[in-house]
């Protein structure tokens, strides 16, 4: 039987710790004694993450971070070793949008999605897993995304990246497997971020095309940060390799398991 974490005393490094899920993530972990190294690309949301937590008795460290650039997972990795003496927990948190079909996506475009949702998550793991390997027990949690089970039209570089995610967690897990690491990847639905307001619109996108997919992403996006970070939080803490978050991440993996190839076809036929 696996032992459950007690995140107590624990060192966690989350990465777009500025806002939505990593902020919820920080304040929740918080609450729970574990200490934390925040990294973000806004200053500002990093200052408002720490003013949340407050004086907690802990040792709280913030870092401002484009996950993008190549040697930041690294030099991150560095100074929570400097500041913290080693981490315990790794979310990898941070990502992007972009709006538009795939001929409608610039080709820098869809290769900063993939930077900063994939290609980061996997250099975050590569300068971390040496930390994570020193403790007694250490868990690695990959945000993922509804859009790493189903993959809709319009969103072929956000697919594209969390499956990716998806697919270098559970092999990762299995590698690890019996050692003191364990990975988590997390499939979170609709949960009420920013990331459709701050994704990138195509250049040729009208008022109304863009008002209309805020809307949608409005009615879609509902679940409150601070519910997911606790439904992430129990499951981490039972170290599972799969965490759905929301009712509509549970249906989309029922709807690929038995409609693989028709799953959109019976979504829309379901809300029709």
């Amino acid at each position: 039987m696996v032992k459950r974490l007690d995140f107590k005393d624990m060192t966690a490094a989350i990465t777009g710790a500025g806002s939505g899920i990593g902020q919820a993530l920080a304040v929740a972990l918080a609450k729970r004694g574990a200490h934390l190294a925040l990294s973000d690309i806004r200053e500002q949301g990093l200052a408002a993450t720490r003013d949340m937590i407050g004086d907690a008795g802990l040792r709280v460290t913030t870092h401002v971070m484009d996950v993008a650039d190549r040697a930041a997972p690294a030099s991150f990795a560095d100074a929570v070793k400097a500041d913290h003496g080693g981490a315990s927990l790794v979310f990898n948190n941070a990502g992007i949008a972009v709006g538009g079909t795939f001929d409608r996506v610039p080709e820098e475009d869809f290769d900063r999605v993939m930077e900063v949702n994939f290609h980061a998550v996997v250099r975050m793991t590569r300068a971390f897993l040496p930390l994570l390997q020193a403790e007694p027990e250490a868990q690695l949690v990959n945000i993922s995304s509804i859009f790493g089970i189903i993959a809709p039209p319009g969103q072929t570089a956000y697919s594209a990246a969390k499956f990716a995610v998806r697919g270098f967690s559970m092999s990762l897990a299995h590698e690890l497997e019996g050692s003191n690491v364990g990975v988590t990847v997390v499939h979170p639905g609709g949960v009420n971020t920013r990331i459709a307001e701050d994704a990138k619109k195509p250049a040729d996108a009208t008022n109304e095309e863009i008002a209309e997919q805020l809307e949608k992403a409005k009615q879609a996006l509902v679940m409150p940060p601070p519910e997911a970070a606790e439904i992430i939080l129990r499951h981490v803490e039972k170290r599972d390799r799969r965490v759905l978050v929301g009712r509509d991440a549970h249906m989309a993996m029922q709807m690929e398991r038995f409609f693989p190839t028709t799953y959109l076809q019976f979504a829309k036929n379901r809300l029709s």
